[in-house]
């Protein structure tokens, strides 16, 4: 018959399960008490649930004591090895840093910078300054700002519209990843939704027919990038919500999400839109992200007219979204190498993973089974 309240009396103390000799080689402190305790505990659970008979050994808590202590100074997050066949993985941290962007993140973490100082004028200046520039260039914006994510971008956008209509059609009612959906997103920003169209198809008098004057606050067109539609489909193209939008003085916001800045058509990759067509197409406000087609960080990008940009640097939700020193190190970093159109693709890992030709695929697959095969019973670390 089981006896719970002798097995009990068995449990060894805290002093006691740290003095045995596995245990001496650690520095005693509070981790390595933190660790033993917490095995006591677990095991004092256990008997009184009735998932334990036997006391284990002394030997045996003693290795447990070990093996907690040892996980409490193992990082969480940590290298590892993408099989999946899909380049942006949102589960895996998507874009992978250019070594160029890793360089500048130590550097910005490594001491103080120059983060929201300009050092020529010897005055305070914004943190959005290091990088708008460079996305004006490439994007062919009169301005820009960046904030944590996109999701951030596109409810900081629908915010400085006010609580007014904002005008979508049904079929870009998408939903992103980790189940947020567009509609919650707009909630959430104040604004009201007005859908328009079918799910299949949804043409410009749509639009047109929609606007409320005085009550509409904007046209929003959301890229679908995660699904498509064929067949008996159709939308608008982005010049003629433009002029819709223009002659009622209310913006049009595209929500790209991907945020192509150069064309991958040239590699046998089509229907990614970029980001300076948007522009040159008369959109007011492109939100994008920074960690997927851009291969940078994390990071929420908005680019357009200089007045809508201006009024959602001087909104409220601006400072809760914005993004961190390091963040914004390894956007800075490579927004410049996108400066450089003949180099490129090989510097960012994104952009030289997806162009890779297929017999260089076929190469790399090769040697990887050469290796697997060699190395069956060790630890395999194949970069490519």
């Amino acid at each position: 018959m089981r006896d719970t309240n002798n097995l009990l009396r068995q449990i060894p103390k805290v002093d006691e399960l740290l003095s045995h000799t596995s245990l001496v080689m650690f520095t005693r402190g509070a981790v390595l008490t933190q660790a033993a305790r917490g095995v006591l505990d677990d095991l004092r659970q256990n008997i009184k649930d009735g998932r334990i008979d036997t006391l284990p050994g002394n030997d045996a808590l003693a290795e447990e004591t070990a093996c907690r202590f040892r996980g409490y100074h193992k990082p969480n997050l940590h290298r590892v090895i993408n099989g999946t066949g899909i380049i942006l993985h949102t589960n895996l941290g998507r874009a992978p840093l250019a070594a160029e962007a890793l360089d500048a993140v130590a550097e910005a973490a490594r001491d103080y910078s120059n983060l929201e100082y300009c050092i020529d004028e010897g005055r305070r200046s914004s943190r959005h300054a290091h990088v708008e520039g460079l996305i004006a260039e490439l994007t062919g914006a009169e301005a820009a700002m960046v904030v944590n994510n996109n999701a951030a971008a596109v409810m900081l956008a629908l915010s400085a519209v006010g609580q007014k209509n904002v005008i979508v059609s049904r079929g870009e009612l998408v939903e992103i990843g980790g189940s947020f959906r567009v509609p919650d997103v707009l909630a959430q920003s104040g604004c009201r939704l007005v859908e328009v169209g079918t799910t299949n198809k949804t043409h410009a008098k749509d639009y047109e027919r929609a606007v409320d004057a005085g009550l509409t606050g904007a046209l929003l067109r959301v890229h679908t990038s995660n699904f498509i539609m064929t067949g008996f489909v159709a939308k608008p193209s982005l010049e003629e919500l433009a002029c819709i939008a223009a002659k009622h003085a209310i913006p049009l916001i595209e929500d790209l999400g991907s945020g192509c800045i150069v064309s991958l058509a040239q590699y046998g990759i089509h229907g990614q839109p970029v980001v300076a067509d948007s522009i040159k197409a008369g959109v007011d406000i492109v939100t994008f992200s920074g960690d997927k087609l851009l291969g940078g960080p994390q990071a929420g990008i908005i680019a357009g007219r200089a007045g809508w940009i201006a009024k959602m640097k001087a909104h409220p939700l601006a400072r809760a979204m914005r993004i961190d020193k390091l963040c914004l190190a390894a956007l800075e970093t490579t927004l410049r190498l996108y400066l450089e159109p003949e180099t490129v693709v090989e510097k960012i890992p994104t952009l030289r993973m997806l162009c890779a030709p297929p017999d260089k695929l076929i190469e790399k697959a090769q040697l990887l089974k050469q290796q697997l095969h060699i190395n069956k019973t060790s630890a395999l670390l194949f970069r490519f």
